[in-house]
């Protein structure tokens, strides 16, 4: 299923409902790299990042809690996105794609006239929302935030285990005692929400049912895949790339490509590592739709929008293509 929408994507994204996408997949502008209207509509990099901060907001508010970022930039510009992408949210990596192989530009280059080294690069920062998948560090802000994102994420969990206290009729601090520790806030309440360990879970169970009652009868794997699939999707093996350097081969030229079309190999091992089959997929700049073809391709939903007709339309004979010659 997928849906492409033309419009500019703040517009687009106004009707999106908050915490409904699970991926967002997107090229942005990179800022007066291109030679399209759409790259030098900026006079000043400043006046770039404040305009991609009002997409970044938008992206906050509808990427679900547990949801997954993935944003291209250019090298000149990868630093300040990093830094202006972690005000919002939890930057896990700035991967770097080596284009060296592939990409001709770089051969006929005067390097020497760039008194600087020729980049053969691209950024695509990796993050998610904070305190998705890890604990609080206590930051200004961040603590309450976490507790926030984390309570939402594995309520479910936590309410479970601290039903089962409550029926047993255990005080924290009895729990403490069971297992040794001071974790019982952690393991029931929605500050800094943790699993507890199969040790301490089997502590638990045995002290709430010392009295001959019948407690906490989920067996540990059974929690442990229930917290597994409500926590952020990452999976990864050692036969793709599992470092922050990839090697993707860049889209060979051919009449109508798109002049910052990503390769299929790479849009679908993002998918692929980061969600899973249903998931929404969204894509701000969907251009002429090769996210949507990956997405859709592997069993995903996916939205996508774009300023330019034409390209909706390319992006719409494509994915109908694509679906087509998988049916055949």
């Amino acid at each position: 299923m997928f849906d492409l929408r033309l419009g500019d994507c703040l517009e687009v994204m106004a009707d999106i409902p908050d915490n409904s996408v699970d991926l967002i997949l997107t090229d942005p502008p990179y800022f007066k790299v291109k030679n399209e209207a759409w790259d030098k509509q900026w006079d000043r990099p400043d006046q770039f990042l404040a305009w991609l901060d009002t997409i970044l907001e938008q992206f906050q508010r509808i990427l679900k809690p547990n949801g997954s970022l993935y944003l291209f930039a250019s090298p000149k510009m990868s630093a300040r996105v990093e830094v202006l992408i972690a005000r919002r949210m939890n930057v896990l990596n700035n991967i770097r794609w080596d284009k060296t192989e592939g990409a001709g530009r770089h051969r006929g280059a005067c390097k020497e006239a760039l008194r600087s080294y020729f980049p053969t690069w691209e950024a695509v920062i990796f993050a998610e929302h904070y305190g998705a998948d890890n604990i609080a560090k206590g930051e200004a802000g961040y603590l309450a935030k976490c507790d926030e994102l984390r309570g939402f994420i594995f309520e479910p969990l936590r309410a479970y285990l601290d039903g089962e206290r409550e029926r047993a009729g255990f005080s924290s601090k009895q729990c403490n005692e069971a297992c040794g520790n001071q974790m019982a806030g952690h393991y029931f309440s929605s500050v800094q929400w943790t699993l507890p360990t199969l040790a301490n879970y089997e502590k638990l169970r045995a002290a709430f049912n010392s009295c001959g009652g019948e407690y906490l009868r989920k067996d540990y794997e059974e929690l442990r895949k229930d917290y597994e699939e409500l926590r952020r999707p990452f999976s990864v093996t050692a036969d793709v790339h599992y470092t922050d350097t990839w090697t993707f081969d860049t889209v060979k030229p051919y009449a109508g490509k798109h002049p910052c079309e990503k390769p299929q190999a790479m849009l679908r091992h993002i998918i692929a590592a980061s969600s899973k089959p249903g998931a929404v997929v969204f894509d701000a700049f969907a251009g002429t739709g090769s996210t949507g073809i990956a997405a859709t391709s592997m069993g995903r939903k996916f939205i996508g929008c774009d300023m330019s007709a034409e390209y909706i339309e390319i992006a719409r004979q494509r994915i109908e293509q694509a679906h087509a010659a998988n049916a055949a």
